[in-house]
């Protein structure tokens, strides 16, 4: 079942980040670090958010999701 959040190439925010998956801030941050939820963008000097499309994909298996590595999403947010 796919799940369909927004246009493609949309942006999200922490907050709809959180409503949209159902975890807190500490435990998205958290999983990041485990490398088991999606990487933010960053949007500028102190904002970041998720591609839609990344979300999209992580609640399509959560406990099996794996972040994929890549230079231009935000190591340390």
């Amino acid at each position: 079942m796919s799940v369909q959040l927004r246009a493609t190439g949309a942006i999200l925010r922490r907050s709809q980040v959180e409503q949209e998956v159902g975890l807190k801030r500490s435990t998205i941050y958290q999983r990041i670090q485990d490398g088991t939820f999606p990487r933010p963008i960053r949007l500028g000097e102190r904002a970041v958010g998720w591609r839609a499309s990344d979300i999209e994909h992580f609640l399509e298996d959560p406990a099996g999701y794996r972040a994929p590595a890549s230079d231009d999403e935000v190591r340390d947010a």
